[in-house]
Parts: structure tokens; C-alpha cells; sequence
């Protein structure tokens, strides 16, 4: 997914509650370490705009903070400078890891995996995670589910406007993968210097894979048996819901 102006409108408009329950359910997760918090390291794998990461330093882990747009780096790194959080913000690709180091958990929220619309760049990448996770690392992602692209985003619209910009979201069925959706963005901003509105416009591509697909290729990466549950972990499984939220191991 290729963001620019997008990132400080995605910044903007985000609810930022919804980072307390990711932080929360992070956290209830992490196995309780022998050692400090310091000493648990993790990576934020498409760490957008970074408050997630920003909890999760502030509250004393050690945490390093992935994504592929520099955009979205430029305000993460702003924003751990004014949390006076020490962060390290690294811009790759979550198929291609690399260069990173190993980590105790490392996760990946906000439906960032729907975005790899080919099954083996899903597996790639849980491949690439597996490879930087130490023995009995933790693996923490949320998905959206078929239900979500099938039933409940098609024809989905959502407007927002203030005194300098404004924002359009409209959904459609996409045809291009199994459970696929596609959403059309776009931006006007106010440039006084025109005084006149700069558009911006962007399309993303999302699909959805059912639980089984999602335990067959964990699997095949070398994690354990995932748990999946719902309400950001405070629920049960269940298949026709938005999000599920998912959990394994390294083996």
C-alpha cells in the first residue's frame, strides 16, 4: 500500500482509542518476561504513523517500528521525538525483513496483512516474520474477515469535512481476489496560497482469507496453531464478524 498525502489525513482522522485496545491486547498477551520490559523487544510491523509503537516504548519495551511509506515514518519518528520515546523507524517492505534483528513479539494491526492481495505475499511474510522471531516468539495480527469485504463494505461511504479539508470514502466488490474489496479515497486540502482546494485521490486494494487458510499458512511458516478471537481479543471466535484477531507462536 502506497501512502503520501494520505499519511496526515490518516493521522488526523484515525480514533485513537482504537490504539489503547491494540496496546491492551498487546500487552495482555506478551508472556510475562523474567527479565524487564526493556529487556522484551518488539517490532510494529506496518507501524503507520506510530502511536502504537509510542504506547508500547512508553510503557517500557523496546520497540522498533516498520512500514513502507516514508511519509507515515516521517510522522512516527515526529511523534516519538515529542513522547521523548527512543523508537527506531525502519522503512522496508513486511515481504523482504532482511535487515532487521530478532524480536520477542512482533505485530501487525489495523488489517495491514488484508493489503497483501496475493496468498503467497501473505505467506512470504509470515515466512520473513518467522525469521525474526526468537524460539517461542510471538506473532500478534489482526485481519478483517470475508464477512467484512463480502457483506458489510460494498457500497460502504464515509464523509468527513472541516474548514481546510475534506475527506471521501467509498467502497465497492472488487473481482481481482477471493473476498476482495477496493476503496476509493480521496482529499481536498486548502492551499491558501491558491486559495483554492489541492485533491488528492487514492485507491486500496484489501481481500480477506477465511480462518482455515490463515491456520493452513501460519503452519506452513513454522507457528503453532493460531488462537483467533474477536472484540480485540475480549471474545470468542466467531465467523461472521468485522475483525479477528490472531495469535501464535514461533516453534
Amino acid at each position: 500500500m502506497i501512502y503520501s498525502e494520505f499519511a496526515q489525513f490518516y493521522d488526523d482522522l484515525f480514533d485513537e482509542t482504537l490504539y489503547d485496545r491494540w496496546l491492551a491486547y498487546t500487552t495482555s498477551r506478551i508472556s510475562q518476561p523474567k527479565t524487564a520490559k526493556s529487556d522484551v523487544k518488539i517490532l510494529d510491523l506496518a507501524c503507520g504513523t506510530g502511536r502504537l509503537a509510542v504506547k508500547l516504548a512508553k510503557l517500557g519495551y523496546s520497540v522498533d517500528g516498520v512500514d513502507l511509506s516514508a511519509d507515515m515514518l516521517t510522522l512516527a519518528d515526529q511523534r516519538a521525538q515529542a513522547e521523548q520515546v527512543d523508537i527506531t523507524f525502519i522503512q522496508a517492505d513486511m515481504r523482504e525483513l532482511a535487515d532487521l534483528g530478532q524480536y520477542d513479539v512482533i505485530t501487525c494491526y489495523d488489517d495491514s496483512l488484508n493489503y497483501l492481495i496475493d496468498q503467497k505475499d501473505f505467506q512470504q511474510t509470515l515466512n520473513s516474520v518467522n525469521g525474526h522471531l526468537n524460539p517461542g516468539g510471538q506473532l500478534l495480527f489482526d485481519v478483517i474477515t470475508p464477512y467484512q469485504t463480502i457483506d458489510v463494505y460494498p457500497g460502504y461511504m464515509y464523509n468527513y469535512r472541516n474548514e481546510d479539508s475534506a475527506f471521501m470514502w467509498t467502497s465497492y466488490e472488487a473481482d481481482f481476489a477471493p473476498a476482495s474489496v477496493e476503496h476509493d479515497l480521496s482529499f481536498f486540502q486548502y492551499n491558501p496560497e491558491k486559495d483554492a482546494y489541492d485533491a488528492y485521490s487514492e485507491l486500496h486494494q484489501e481481500r480477506a482469507y477465511d480462518r482455515a487458510t490463515i491456520e493452513k499458512m501460519l503452519l506452513a511458516a513454522a507457528f503453532s496453531a493460531p488462537l483467533v478471537t474477536t472484540d480485540f481479543g475480549e471474545q470468542p471466535f466467531v465467523e461472521h464478524t468485522k475483525r479477528w484477531f490472531v495469535e501464535s507462536v514461533k516453534e
